[in-house]
């Protein structure tokens, strides 16, 4: 199973990005789902997380301002990131517990994609 995620890049202060990570391999289903990021010299947060059932949680820092969101045909999901502000700059990753079979399943993470908000 690997993710890929996408959709990072440079964006002034109050702009909008959206980030997508791909799962792809022997996948029976894609379960909880989640986007972390790690800004430099700090640890990785969580920043939102998904069910398979479609509920959602928000930290508190982005609340209002991010969606996350999933396709489970595709075995996508999406963060959409709206009102970006400085301190959102950070290396984004996905990460997902995937089911892979008969009572095997696994978490993953995806390689990370760079998001960069200038003031």
């Amino acid at each position: 199973v690997q993710l890929q995620a996408s959709g990072g890049g440079l964006v002034q202060a109050g702009g909008s990005l959206k980030l997508s990570c791909a799962a792809s391999g022997s996948i029976v289903s894609l379960d909880v789902a989640g986007w972390y990021r790690q800004a430099p010299g700090k640890e990785r947060e969580m920043v939102a997380g998904i069910t398979g059932g479609g509920s959602t949680n928000y930290a508190d820092s982005v609340k209002g301002r991010f969606t996350i969101s999933r396709d489970n045909a595709k075995n996508l999901v999406y963060l959409q990131m709206n009102s970006l502000k400085p301190e959102d700059t950070a290396v984004y990753y996905c990460n997902a517990e995937v089911t892979t079979g008969w009572r095997r399943h696994g978490n993953y993470w995806g390689q990370g994609t760079l998001v960069t908000v200038s003031s």
